[in-house]
């Protein structure tokens, strides 16, 4: 539709449209907003200098920070469940993040995938039975459907970490990570460059690493019956999602 309409410029959210969005490049610029490896997903290959008429930001997953945190609320863990969605570029990165982490720390992976809401409930029922904690990276499959995956890890005692504020206010029960409004500030601040003449291969990516707050669930904490250490709640950057 924007293609057709020969749009100054095509904005999309998440990897999965990036991705589709990708193929007009050619002809209209395009700003992604929210990818984690922008790289990975085949949109540019230099991030300093994007060569395929896209640009954007990326909200690049704190894997290491947030099993940090999984550790540090429970020093007790020794299994963490990894569900994703095999076909997202983002998600394969951020296992492979989380097999290296975990083989460095002494921490066993357990890795379930599935593509549609129904596979994913399966798959975190196994991983509810098999592991002390789970980690969801920011997947839009699994964050369309964070609902039902979050009852059923709830009831069950086992917290969900995830890959981004977003679904921790979803039900998730933490996450380290960015402000997702000051990614879609970046963003807009991107696309009026452009329609101000500015050219894409001069607009670095955005890559939003720093300035992290840790997120908890409220209501998702009580109803895991956890009690967060002084070191986690005490922290400055502590926010506690309440909603």
């Amino acid at each position: 539709v924007f293609a057709g309409n020969k749009s100054d410029v095509i904005v999309a959210i998440a990897t999965p449209t990036a991705t589709v969005a990708a193929n007009y490049s050619k002809d209209i610029p395009i700003v992604f907003s929210a990818v984690s490896d922008p790289i990975g997903a085949n949109l540019l290959t230099d991030m300093n200098k994007p060569d395929k008429n896209i640009t954007g930001t990326s909200d690049e997953v704190q894997v290491d920070k947030i099993i940090e945190l999984a550790q540090k609320i429970d020093p007790e863990m020794k299994k963490l469940g990894f569900l994703y969605n095999p076909g997202e570029a983002n998600s394969v990165t951020n296992l492979e993040k989380a097999k290296k982490y975990c083989k460095e720390h002494g921490l066993e992976l357990i890795e379930k995938s599935g593509t549609n809401v129904s596979e994913l409930q399966t798959a975190i029922s196994v991983l509810c039975d098999e592991a002390d904690a789970i980690f969801a990276p920011n997947d839009n499959t699994v964050a369309s459907s964070m609902a039902p995956l979050v009852e059923t890890a709830n009831k069950k005692k086992i917290p969900v970490y995830t890959g981004a504020d977003s679904m921790v206010k979803d039900g998730g029960f933490a996450t380290v990570g960015i402000s997702y409004t000051d990614l879609g500030h970046e963003t807009a601040k991107m696309v009026d460059q452009i329609l101000k003449g500015e050219k894409v291969e001069n607009i670095p990516v955005k890559v939003f690493n720093t300035d992290l707050s840790t997120y908890v669930n409220k209501k998702t904490m009580e109803a895991l019956g956890i009690e967060l250490p002084d070191e986690v709640k005490n922290d400055k950057k502590f926010i506690l999602i309440e909603e």
